[in-house]
């Protein structure tokens, strides 16, 4: 059943990464959590892993249809680069709970920030 779990989540991630531009964080940390019983901080590091070639793809999608706006994306990719670094440090020191509240609290900002904003 694990691996069953794991491909719904592979299929959920992907279709959701490639639409929304979500699916790592948002769809595969809760749900390795909930149905594979990972804890956090593995479920983490493990969906950064999948995302690499999961984003590549996508990226490559959304600039064949021109979706891209390279000037953004290059002025954004140094930082999120050094500063993933230190996010992923940062989980040696905190506690699991902590990180899970974090992250539930920031999925309640932004689920009622897209449903109630304009």
């Amino acid at each position: 059943m694990l691996y069953v779990y794991a491909v719904l989540i592979g299929v959920l991630s992907g279709l959701t990464s490639g639409l929304f531009g979500v699916g790592g964080g948002i769809v595969m940390v809760p749900a390795m959590t909930l149905l594979l019983r990972m804890e956090i901080k593995q479920a983490i590091g493990t969906s950064l892993a999948i995302m690499v070639p999961s984003a590549l793809m996508g990226a490559f999608r959304h600039w064949q249809l021109a979706h891209v706006n390279w000037k953004v994306a290059l002025c954004v990719i140094p930082a999120a680069i050094a500063l993933s670094f230190v996010g992923a440090s940062l989980t040696k020191v905190l506690p699991a709970i902590a990180l899970r509240r974090a992250f539930g609290g920031l999925l309640i900002v932004v689920g009622a920030r897209l449903v109630l904003g304009r």
